[in-house]
């Protein structure tokens, strides 16, 4: 990345990385796409991006003004929608297969008139952004977290250190360390063998 223009050198994106996102000299980013949907205004650090982590191509931070994301070291995002409106938490060593979501708010209401109502007031405004109308509850990843491809982390769930999550799984519920879950909703299917935690 450029430094002082906050480019992707050879991008195809003509667009540029917000100055409150933090990306480690190591990390690769595809493409400033990534963060054309990052609104986050009030924190100085909306998003962190650690060592050697890795965003390609359909990776998306579609964060609120409000939103916070920290991405650790070595983590592999590989076409991941990240939909933050408070907190979303990736673990070292995390590996997201492809068209995961993660998402810690429901920006739309369950009421059907409401939702009617919110859709009539984005066809008004430029751009067209949902913003969430539901209070954010914080995700968190731990570290080692292996998520396969679709798989959609619901609002406030925690994943617990060396987890895996099978493919085209739904999470709402917490997940705890060293354990297989798949299905939807997600349900355990084995307990792994803990390995060293990673320091």
């Amino acid at each position: 990345m450029a430094k002082s223009a906050r480019t992707v050198p050879e991008d195809w994106y003509p667009g540029t990385i917000p100055s409150n996102v933090k990306i480690d000299d190591t990390a690769y980013i595809e493409t400033a796409y990534s963060f054309s949907r990052c609104r986050s205004q009030i924190l100085p650090e909306a998003v962190t991006i650690g060592y050697g982590t890795s965003a390609y191509l359909g990776t998306m931070f579609d964060i609120a003004p409000t939103g916070r994301v920290n991405v650790g070291k070595y983590v592999l995002l590989n076409g991941v929608w990240i939909i933050c409106d408070h907190e979303v938490i990736i673990g070292d060593y995390t590996l997201c297969s492809w068209n995961v979501v993660i998402m810690d708010t429901y920006q739309a209401p369950e009421s059907s008139s409401q939702r009617r109502m919110m859709l009539q007031q984005i066809s008004q405004r430029s751009p067209r952004n949902l913003e969430a109308m539901n209070p954010g509850k914080p995700v968190h990843i731990g570290n080692n977290v292996w998520l396969g491809f679709e798989v959609c982390i619901l609002p406030g769930v925690h994943i617990g250190e060396g987890a895996i999550v099978g493919a085209r799984s739904v999470v709402q519920d917490n997940v705890e360390p060293y354990t297989i879950v798949a299905g939807n909703p997600a349900r355990r299917i084995k307990r792994l063998d803990p390995i060293e935690p990673i320091t």
